[in-house]
């Protein structure tokens, strides 16, 4: 898909508004996106950076101790090499390996922000059936324990083999999307 706005670079950015019942859908390349960003989206707030934004929480959400150690020094990523204090700073994680290094400060804050710390929320179509077959076994196993909670053996016996196919169309394509990717 091309980019609505320039029409030369591909969409990589997609924005859907709603506003009054009424939706719209924007298709922009990065760049695009990017001037519309610095634009505020066409809103008159100025546009809030996610980066400030999460530093903020994370400094209000330390208590007294913790922002000590986080004076200090704190913590340093094994594998990246950030600070603990960096983070606070910043509101960027520095690697993958951050999120489970950091985790007794970054869960509390994902919990406090979204309720959860796994995502629940809905799946865009373009993002690919994998993700939404992932989804759907996770909420079919907690059927399957309740089924099986209220002794309803029967309907836990469907569960059950519903979820040994979707989890068999789930390998099936892992292995194709590991086998295109790697050929």
């Amino acid at each position: 898909m091309v980019c609505e706005r320039c029409g030369q670079r591909q969409a990589t950015v997609h924005i859907t508004e709603i506003v009054n019942g009424q939706k719209n859908e924007s298709h922009l390349c990065e760049v695009c996106a990017g001037e519309i960003q610095q634009q505020g989206y066409g809103f008159v707030v100025p546009p809030i950076q996610l980066h400030h934004f999460l530093a903020s929480l994370l400094n209000n959400n330390a208590g007294e101790d913790q922002q000590q150690q986080i004076a200090s020094g704190g913590r340093v990523c094994d594998k990246c090499g950030v600070a603990e204090e960096q983070i606070a700073e910043l509101g960027l994680l520095g690697c993958g390996e951050c999120y489970p290094y950091f985790a007794d400060r970054v869960q509390p804050l994902l919990r406090k922000i979204h309720g959860s710390t796994q995502h629940n929320g809905k799946v865009p179509e373009r993002t690919g059936g994998l993700t939404k077959l992932v989804k759907e076994i996770r909420v079919l196993k907690n059927g399957l324990d309740e089924a099986v909670s209220k002794e309803n053996f029967e309907q836990a016996a469907q569960l059950r083999d519903r979820i040994h196919l979707m989890e068999k169309i789930l390998k099936e394509g892992v292995e194709a999307d590991a086998s295109k990717n790697s050929g």
